[in-house]
């Protein structure tokens, strides 16, 4: 299955609230007067999986299976347990599956229906996996998408997009860069961003 990336589609990010943004605000602030919501508690949700969690978790998951065989043996075998295992548990992250990018075949993760992700290994999602465009293109133009992303594979390389559903999501594993090998885990985890753990990005190359 693959996925599009629409020429017109900004994957930094908008500096405008569109339409779904500007009702998701009204329905908050008519919740928070009711008094049905705790703004200060959603502040509080909301910061710890934009800041606290992020993506860090999923790149100390990486990071592990990088540098232990057998912790990626399991991970790609049964990666709820194995992510679990690290501490990274909860909702949205109940039933998931690890997918290993190598030289011949490269891995892309998209939800087509709405926006399944999971929050505990990559906190919430970035507004453009939520987008109908990169939603829709994904699934027929994943080179395409790529390249939006910056990232462009040799003809050869096998390109596979996984569907997230409610009741199973993805994480990529990306290929370990080069010239990493005196790095112990934190180094490594510096190298794993958001994208990579998607598929639309790579893991970073060490500087000098």
């Amino acid at each position: 299955m693959a996925h599009e990336h629409p020429d017109d589609h900004d994957h930094r990010g908008h500096s405008e609230l569109g339409p779904m943004d500007l009702r998701v605000r009204a329905l908050e602030t008519i919740l928070a007067e009711k008094g049905y919501i705790d703004p200060a508690a959603l502040d509080v949700l909301i910061d710890t999986y934009q800041t606290r969690i992020g993506p860090r978790n999923g790149a100390r998951v990486v990071a592990r299976a990088w540098v232990d065989a057998d912790y990626r043996a399991w991970l790609l075998r049964d990666a709820t347990g194995a992510i679990a295992s690290l501490g990274y548990q909860g909702r949205q992250g109940e039933h998931m599956q690890v997918v290993e990018n190598t030289p011949s075949r490269h891995n892309m993760v998209v939800c087509t229906l709405c926006s399944c992700y999971p929050w505990p290994v990559l906190g919430l999602p970035p507004t453009w996996y939520k987008s109908a465009p990169y939603r829709s293109r994904a699934v027929r133009d994943p080179r395409g998408v790529l390249a939006d992303f910056g990232v462009v594979l040799p003809p050869g390389t096998e390109i596979r997009v996984w569907d997230s559903t409610a009741e199973l999501r993805y994480l990529v594993l990306p290929q370990r860069p080069q010239g990493t090998e005196a790095l112990d885990e934190d180094g490594l985890a510096a190298l794993v961003t958001r994208d990579s753990m998607i598929g639309t990005g790579l893991a970073r190359t060490p500087t000098p």
